[in-house]
């Protein structure tokens, strides 16, 4: 399963990891972040996909779970590595109430 609901996403545990791929744009004009996300840039994919471990869950999120967070989940998963893409980006997960944050 390539997606993850907003309400799914709120219970998973830590041991997952998750990666904000929203444009370099997007992320630097956002005042929001997910807790514990690490950014990467998607346009550089090439140059980390290495260093994401195939052994644990990975979650994903752009600004709406669009164009960005498909081509990236794809590649992730191309590369082996379990990979979904948070439905609605986190857009969505605020408009469910999820945990976002001040940078």
């Amino acid at each position: 399963m390539r997606i993850i609901k907003s309400e799914e996403f709120m219970v998973t545990d830590y041991s997952t990891i998750v990666l904000d791929v929203r444009r370099a744009n997007d992320y630097e004009t956002s005042n929001d972040i997910i807790p514990d996300a690490i950014w990467k840039d998607p346009t550089k994919i090439d140059e980390w996909i290495d260093s994401i471990p195939k052994d644990k869950e990975v979650v994903i999120f752009c600004v709406h779970g669009g164009s960005v967070s498909d081509s990236v989940v794809d590649r992730l998963r191309a590369g082996g590595i379990k990979a979904r893409l948070i439905e609605g980006g986190i857009e969505g997960l605020k408009e469910e109430g999820g945990l976002v944050v001040k940078k």
